[in-house]
């Protein structure tokens, strides 16, 4: 497992820690121990899971402007997780609204010893932000518009990001976006091994 991590890492100009690739490969462990009974991910080889989850997420880390994130629709973490990891200096909400997933959060943040996350169990437009985040991310949580909609009480104003997480670039998505909401920046991401396109779009209030 630390082989294919160094691996995948050094194809995508990641430098990390060895404390910080120990623990990612302990959250895949533990990710691939509580699928069996929670089912938190269909994805079920370990191999695969540092490809489409932790890489998928770590990705994403050195356009995030900020300290204080949410990661709304987290399931079991991601991208939240892989992004604490190797993010310290930052701190990152996990909100999901199924008990089974926060208990594996709470778990997961025990055992990694995570002090810079903090799960919670709620629906998005039930939970409020005091203080409001630098930004919001998400990962196959919704589509842009409800994103935006569901969560427009989180980032801080005028300043703060939303983080969407897609495939292909959703254009369908981008012309539906809300009023007064507009991309900054659209980045085409480059993920090891991963087949198929995966961008980070993000939006700001215009």
């Amino acid at each position: 497992m630390l082989n294919k991590l160094n691996s995948l890492l050094d194809t995508a100009g990641i430098s990390l820690t060895d404390q910080q690739k120990n623990q990612l490969i302990q959250y895949v462990e533990l990710l691939h121990k509580w699928n069996k009974a929670y089912n938190l991910t269909s994805v079920r080889d370990p191999e695969q899971m540092l490809i489409r989850h932790i890489m998928d997420s770590l990705v994403i880390e050195k356009h995030l402007q900020g300290q204080n994130f949410i990661d709304v629709g987290t399931g079991p973490g991601l991208p939240g997780i892989p992004l604490a990891i190797i993010r310290p200096y930052s701190h990152f909400t996990l909100l999901d609204s199924l008990g089974k997933r926060v208990r594996f959060l709470r778990q997961a943040q025990h055992e990694l010893h995570l002090d810079n996350i903090e799960p919670v169990q709620s629906r998005v437009e039930d939970f409020s932000a005091a203080p409001p985040f630098d930004g919001v991310i998400s990962r196959a949580f919704a589509s842009l518009k409800d994103m935006v909609n569901w969560c427009d009480h989180l980032p801080s104003r005028p300043e703060g990001r939303f983080y969407a997480l897609k495939g292909t670039v959703p254009q369908d998505e981008l012309d539906a976006l809300p009023e007064g909401i507009i991309p900054e920046i659209i980045i085409p991401l480059f993920v090891p091994e991963l087949v198929g396109e995966r961008h980070l779009v993000i939006l700001k209030r215009n």
